[in-house]
Order: structure tokens, then C-alpha cells, then sequence
């Protein structure tokens, strides 16, 4: 199984069970029968981790500013 295969990863678990039934068959995995779809599969991994870090930023901004407010609310009254 791939390192990056887990249940967090279900938008690419198509592409995960393609390879392996690739890899089932060791000719093609060993001559290169499985590189599209290894390339179809890091494109899919490369597009969730690229969404998964622009909700990380946005996430950040929010605890950020919450963050800030707080302190400012606890210094209005020094």
C-alpha cells in the first residue's frame, strides 16, 4: 500500500486501488505498465494536499485573529 494511503485520503482511494491491482501484476509493475496510473495518483495527492494547506492557511487566519482580539480585549484593561 502506498505510505499516504489512509482513510483521510478517500478522494484518491480510486487511484490507490488501481495501482494495486496494477502491482498485482508484476510484469507491468516491474516494466513500467503502472507509471500513468502512478502519475494519475500523485496528481490526485499533490491536488488534496494543496486544498488541505489553503484550509490550513484560512483556519490559521481565523485562530489568528481570534487570538489577537483576545489579547487586545485582555490589554484594554491594563
Amino acid at each position: 500500500m502506498h505510505p499516504q494511503a489512509s482513510e483521510k485520503r478517500l478522494a484518491c482511494k480510486d487511484f490507490f486501488e488501481a495501482l494495486e491491482r496494477c502491482h498485482a501484476d508484476i510484469w507491468s509493475k516491474w516494466t513500467g505498465g503502472c507509471n500513468e496510473i502512478k502519475r494519475e495518483l500523485n496528481k490526485c495527492l499533490h491536488s488534496e494536499s494543496v486544498s488541505r494547506a489553503a484550509r490550513n492557511r484560512e483556519n490559521a487566519k481565523v485562530r489568528n485573529a481570534r487570538t489577537e482580539q483576545a489579547l487586545r480585549e485582555l490589554h484594554e484593561n491594563d
